[in-house]
């Protein structure tokens, strides 16, 4: 199975990888995993402090109590994604899309949200405002 290089070309697919491969490469003190392709994984209740998931697909991935606090998640696919009771305190969400996410009971101290995506089906927190986190809705 090709490694995730640095060296890859911007029009390169994004790269396919499972949740344990994910994990067992985090663990073992990776961080950069700029693009890949997580869509559909389970990763309920991983531990994935800073990593970097700029412009990953993570649709419809369960994310539920993941700690994922000063990770960069900017410009990644979450559409559909359950990120219920994630902390995702001081996470860079910038430009991501959060179409039909489930965001209740995440935390999102200092997290930054600026242009990220959402629609009617997204779900925030009670209280939780995207107009005052710059959060863009799309129709």
């Amino acid at each position: 199975m090709p490694k995730l290089s640095k060296e890859r070309s911007p029009v390169a697919k994004k790269y396919l990888m499972n949740a344990d491969e994910l994990k067992q490469r985090y663990t073992a003190g990776e961080r950069d995993f700029t693009g890949v392709n997580l869509a559909g994984v389970r990763l309920i209740g991983a531990n994935l402090v800073g990593i970097n998931l700029w412009g990953a697909d993570l649709s419809g991935a369960n994310l539920a109590r993941a700690k994922l606090w000063g990770a960069n998640l900017s410009g990644a696919n979450l559409a559909k994604a359950n990120l219920t009771r994630a902390n995702l305190s001081g996470v860079k969400l910038t430009e991501a899309n959060l179409r039909q996410a489930k965001l209740v009971n995440t935390k999102l101290f200092g997290a930054n949200l600026s242009g990220a995506y959402y629609d009617n089906t997204t779900r925030f927190s009670r209280g939780f405002d995207p107009i005052k986190n710059n959060m863009r809705k799309m129709l």
